[in-house]
């Protein structure tokens, strides 16, 4: 993900060095008069071609660079080759907390529909240059990004649209197609961004709509509410920038602030918790109505954790795998080290993922019948449990009061198992946050000089927290 520096992906560069460099590749032969001159042509003085002409010709070289760069990060992350992810016959695989066993052809077909109509948000190129700079693509760097836009997007799915939709035109799993086959908009997108209209109808015909009006508040433009520009200006109060690595309890914050900010989600909130702490009397201040009769706003729920030191401890695997069989779980925004997926499901010792390291053109999302097929992945991939890195983001959704009762009691139940009773994941806690004092846990964090991580028993020295670490439990 790493291995193109920030600088190298700036493709718009634009400096007047960038400009000599451009010019001194440029062939020198004879001029000829220019009529567009504004003064004799000769060696007293340069002929002044048209106004837009040294720009066209680095514009065309950004774009190469981005073609480039495209090209060698696909192939990179092995989505050039055509291949098929193996599965078991005999075990169960978990797909958003769904149960599917390969038993018979109508297994494999209802876990391919319900694959394929997962919302899959990757890289992207030619979109207008992002805030604060000229990079109109953030392959390279905005893996996490992406990461997080799918967990938002599953709590979307789930929020507007039955929890047992599946997209009716998806295709079946097959290997990923090449790119080319959406039709991005050309240029730079359009003069006028606006939200797409549909006209009503049937109640599949408003589901679908509704599919297509979630991927659209996706989309790679400044006026789109959770789209990367969006996400990247929010995270500039925190002295983030396009093109710097974000980590997910970062991102967490940032989906944060991009629904509060949002108009377009009135009756959804989104809680992060602190200190590896969910407080509960803090997510129904968040939710709930002055009308005790009222009924609560839905409610996404993002948990940053470190499982383990340098590694991922094995200790939580099993507790892991209970988050994802649970069906209010939107899955786990994490990866490698420096390498952002998006699990959404395991089966065995695998984790089952979404890869946003493949980098497509942008679509332009204005127009009513905008392809979708470049939303949809075809290409389920697996990861061992053991290659995962231990700081992760993990995600639930409560539709309503009801349901964030019984998320509470689930996780009551999978936090307080045997295997990690010691050291939870996070944990649940009544009351609002202020309401327990930090001060003994610092002043006992302040006089230790080790601690100990379980399973291994080695000791490491204690270091000043960062905005990345987490409290170790």
């Amino acid at each position: 993900m790493h291995s193109v520096s920030p600088g190298a992906a700036q493709y718009r560069s634009g400096s007047p060095e960038h400009a000599r460099r451009s010019e001194a590749r440029r062939p020198r032969g004879p001029r000829g008069p220019d009529p567009q001159s504004l003064g004799p042509p000769g060696p007293s003085g340069p002929a002044l071609g048209p106004p837009g002409a040294a720009h066209v010709e680095l514009d065309e070289v950004d774009k190469f660079k981005a073609r480039f760069l495209t090209a060698w990060n696909n192939v990179k992350y092995g989505w050039m080759v055509k291949s098929r992810t193996s599965f078991s016959k005999i075990s169960s695989i978990y797909l958003c907390g769904r149960r599917y066993r390969f038993e018979g052809e109508g297994d494999i077909q209802r876990f391919q529909r319900d694959f394929v109509s997962r919302l899959w948000l990757t890289y992207r190129r030619d979109f207008p240059p992002l805030a604060g700079g000229s990079l109109t693509s953030d392959c390279g760097w905005g893996c996490m990004l992406r990461s997080g836009q799918m967990m938002l997007a599953q709590g979307l799915l789930l929020h507007f649209l039955p929890q047992d939709w599946v997209w009716a035109e998806g295709p079946g799993l097959s290997p990923p197609e090449l790119p080319g086959s959406a039709s991005p908009s050309p240029g730079r997108g359009p003069a006028c961004w606006m939200l797409p209209r549909w006209p009503r109808g049937a109640p599949e015909l408003e589901q679908e709509l509704q599919h297509r009006q979630i991927v659209s508040w996706f989309a790679d433009h400044p006026q789109a509410p959770f789209g990367l520009h969006r996400l990247v200006e929010l995270g500039q109060s925190s002295g983030k920038k396009a093109g710097d690595w974000y980590g997910p309890s970062l991102v967490a914050h940032i989906l944060r602030k991009a629904v509060e900010s949002s108009s377009e989600l009135t009756r959804l909130a989104v809680y992060v918790s602190q200190d590896c702490t969910v407080y509960k009397a803090d997510v129904a201040r968040l939710v709930a109505s002055r009308d005790p009769a009222a009924e609560w706003k839905s409610v996404v729920i993002l948990v940053p954790v470190r499982l383990g030191g340098e590694t991922l401890n094995p200790v939580y695997v099993p507790g892991v795998k209970e988050l994802l069989r649970s069906e209010l779980c939107l899955g786990i925004m994490g990866g490698k080290p420096r390498h952002s997926l998006y699990f959404i499901g395991y089966q065995d010792d695998f984790l089952l993922y979404l890869d946003p390291h493949y980098c497509q053109p942008t679509v332009d999302v204005s127009q009513a019948d905008f392809p979708l097929e470049s939303f949809h992945c075809t290409s389920p991939r697996k990861m061992a449990f053991a290659k995962m890195d231990p700081s992760c983001t993990v995600g639930f959704y409560a539709g309503n009061k009801k349901e964030f009762e019984t998320l509470c009691s689930d996780l009551t139940r999978i936090l307080s198992s045997s295997a990690t009773d010691r050291y939870p994941m996070f944990t649940l806690a009544e009351g609002h946050a202020q309401d327990h004092s930090l001060d003994d846990l610092c002043s006992q964090l302040s006089q230790a000089t080790t601690l100990r991580l379980p399973r291994t028993g080695r000791l490491l020295k204690a270091k000043q927290p960062s905005s990345e670490d987490f409290v170790f439990l």
